[in-house]
């Protein structure tokens, strides 16, 4: 399936029934009053979290979405039947913005809960609902009031337990293809991953999420490379986990780099717990390994742990401090 996070959409929800005229004729009735029902209710327009989805690519094919109107009222004081409702099912995460991205209009933060984003037109009175002791045969029936529409803006943030940060060739897919059944693309060149993946983490009986985000690169705050919609994705996680190319020259520039673009972004993203990974290790002697984490954690002041997704060495460590970050995380 393919990930799309942002897409603009039209919402419109029903209209109003008409109210109806109508007046008594039975057999015998000389003066028969009236009796015209009222018009039924339009439908509205609800959404709904649902947990088994994690793309938003329902909504790029069908971009509008009116709901029905509601019935015109008849005779016998019926009131005509009400619209049927609308209900757009989005993953869980997903933010719903008006039409200029100013104001955020809802956030679908559970599961199964259906809220109301737009009201469906009242139904018109008939013109049972205007007799009166001095107006005992009026003619005035109202049409129904107009539903509500609008230009809304949904962007999906993932909801996931932990986040692969690190730019890009830093071993993320494979990190994730590793350690759960996820198969995202993996090759030796740079945005190998062009969407955040996601993969079910087993550990000790127990089970996190966790997304490879595609990799960040320098000014993504001001939206290089996609920047902002990426980095809107880490705003979910309980955890990170920042890997970086052990092969690289300059370990620490390249921790630099992301941690900056995360604190220019904002949203508290550089305050989240974070495990710092030297990946890659593999590939380099083990006086090589032990001068580059020596000068990471001299530059982070934070223990740095050492990982090689091929030979799974350093992993275990890796995977029970994630479950315990994870375990004892709460959000403010």
């Amino acid at each position: 399936m393919k990930f799309l996070d942002q897409v603009k959409i039209f919402l419109k929800s029903g209209d109003g029934g008409a109210g109806c005229v109508s007046f008594r004729r039975e057999k015998y009735i000389e003066f028969g009053g009236p009796n015209g029902g009222n018009g039924g209710k339009g439908g509205h327009i609800y959404v709904q979290g649902v947990h088994n989805l994690n793309t938003l690519i329902d909504y790029r094919y069908q971009q509008h979405f009116k709901a029905e109107k509601g019935h015109q009222g008849m005779g016998q004081e019926r009131t005509g039947r009400h619209g049927h409702d609308i209900i757009l099912k989005v993953p869980i995460g997903t933010q719903i913005f008006d039409e200029h991205k100013e104001n955020l209009l809802l956030d679908v933060t559970t599961e199964d809960k259906k809220i109301l984003l737009l009201k469906g037109g009242d139904g018109g009175f008939g013109n049972s609902h205007y007799k009166s002791s001095t107006h005992q045969a009026p003619r005035r029936a109202d049409p129904g009031w107009p539903g509500q529409e609008m230009w809304v803006w949904m962007q999906l943030k993932l909801i996931a337990d932990v986040g692969l940060l690190g730019l890009p060739n830093a071993g993320k897919s494979t990190f994730l293809s590793v350690v759960s059944r996820a198969k995202p693309k993996i090759a030796d060149y740079p945005f190998t991953t062009l969407h955040p993946q996601l993969g079910v983490v087993f550990h000790h009986d127990k089970e996190f999420v966790i997304s490879d985000l595609p990799g960040l690169i320098e000014n993504a705050h001001q939206g290089a490379g996609l920047g902002h919609r990426f980095l809107g994705h880490v705003e979910r996680c309980k955890v990170l986990l920042h890997l970086i190319d052990g092969t690289q020259e300059d370990v620490c520039q390249a921790y630099h780099t992301i941690h900056q673009e995360l604190k220019l972004y904002g949203g508290g993203l550089c305050d989240k717990p974070e495990l710092i990974i030297l990946n890659k290790i593999d590939a380099l002697t083990e006086d090589v390994i032990a001068e580059k984490k020596q000068a990471l954690e001299e530059f982070t002041g934070k223990t740095i742990y050492i990982l090689s997704s091929l030979s799974k060495k350093g992993l275990s460590d890796i995977l029970n401090e994630t479950l315990t970050a994870v375990s004892t995380f709460h959000f403010d």
